[in-house]
C-alpha cells in the first residue's frame, strides 16, 4: 500500500468515527508517524509504505477513532508559532486564545502573571515575545503546574519565569502590570454538549466552575485591582456569550478603560480592564 492509500483509507476510518476534519488529521498522524512534516506528505504519497511507519500510522489511527484528541497522540501543539507539550492533565491551547496574546502585547509589560497556567502557553508565548519581561505561573494544578515547567524549559526560559502550585492569588502580594487569565468559563450545563475530544480527554476542571461559569471570573477580578500596578492591566479570555458580565464584573471591581475584543468570528473572545492611574 502506499502512503497516498493509507492516508486516504485513515481519512474515510476517522470519517466514520465522527472527527470534524478528518483529512487534515490523518495527515498530521501520518507524518507523526513518519517523522516527518507534514508538508511532506504529497511528496512521499506515491511511495510504498515501510511496514513499521504503517503499524505506527494505523495504531496512531486507532486512538483518533476513539476521539483521543491529534495533539494527545503526539504530545504537542502549536501556539503562536511555537510548539508546546500537550497531555491529559491541561487544556489545548486553542487558536482563539492568540486573541489574548495580541491584546497583551499591544502595550509594554515587564512583570506577568499567568494564572491558572495550565500548559503555560500564554505565560511562555509572552515572555518569548517580551524578552526583557519576567513572570509567574500558577495553578492548583499539581500536574497542569508539571507540564508548565517543561514548557518554559523548552523555549528557555528558565531564568525569567515560575511556575508555582497554588488556587488563583493563593499568597500572591506583589504587584504586576499585567495580569492574564484563560480560567474555566463554561457553565456546569453546558459540558454536555461539548465534542468527546473535549468532554472525555480534557481536565473538566479546567473548562467548567460546576455554576454559572463567571465563579472563576468573580475571583480574578476581586483580587486584581490590589495585584496591578497603576495603569497595569487584567486582560481574560472569555466565553462567546459573558462579555456583559465579566465587564460589569470590571466595573464593580473600578477597574477603567474596559474593552471587550472580539475573535476572528466577531464572537466576544477577550475582556481587557485597567487599574486606574
Amino acid at each position: 500500500m502506499t502512503a497516498g492509500e493509507a492516508l486516504a483509507r485513515a481519512a474515510s476510518r476517522l470519517r466514520e468515527a465522527g472527527v470534524a476534519d478528518p483529512v487534515r488529521d490523518a495527515r498530521r498522524l501520518l507524518a507523526f508517524a513518519a517523522q516527518t512534516d507534514a508538508a511532506r506528505i504529497t511528496l512521499i504519497a506515491p511511495e510504498e509504505m515501510d511496514p513499521v511507519i504503517a503499524e505506527r500510522f494505523d495504531r496512531f489511527i486507532e486512538m483518533r477513532e476513539t476521539r483521543i484528541p491529534v495533539s494527545q497522540i503526539v504530545g504537542e501543539r502549536q501556539f503562536y508559532g511555537r510548539p508546546f507539550n500537550i497531555n491529559r492533565d491541561v487544556l489545548d491551547p486553542r487558536p482563539e486564545t492568540e486573541i489574548l496574546i495580541e491584546a497583551a502585547l499591544a502595550e509594554p509589560f515587564l512583570r506577568i502573571l499567568d494564572l491558572g497556567t495550565g500548559s503555560g502557553c500564554i505565560l511562555a508565548t509572552l515572555l518569548a515575545e517580551r524578552p526583557d519581561a519576567v513572570g509567574l505561573g500558577v495553578d492548583v494544578s499539581e500536574a497542569a503546574c508539571l507540564q508548565a515547567s517543561a514548557n518554559i524549559v523548552r523555549h528557555g526560559l528558565t531564568w525569567r519565569a515560575q511556575i508555582q502550585q497554588m488556587d488563583w492569588y493563593g499568597t500572591i502580594d506583589r504587584s504586576y502590570d499585567l495580569i492574564v487569565s484563560n480560567p474555566p468559563y463554561l457553565a456546569h450545563d453546558e459540558m454536555e454538549d461539548l465534542q468527546p475530544e473535549v468532554k472525555n480527554f480534557e481536565p473538566a476542571e479546567a473548562l467548567t466552575d460546576f455554576g454559572d461559569g463567571l465563579g472563576a471570573y468573580r475571583i480574578i477580578i476581586a483580587g486584581a485591582p490590589r495585584r496591578l500596578e497603576p495603569g497595569g492591566r487584567l486582560i481574560v479570555e472569555i466565553g462567546p456569550t459573558q462579555g456583559a458580565a465579566v465587564a460589569a464584573l470590571m466595573e464593580a471591581a473600578y477597574l477603567a478603560g474596559i474593552e471587550v475584543i472580539p475573535d476572528m468570528d466577531g464572537r466576544d473572545r477577550v475582556v481587557l480592564g485597567r487599574r486606574n492611574i
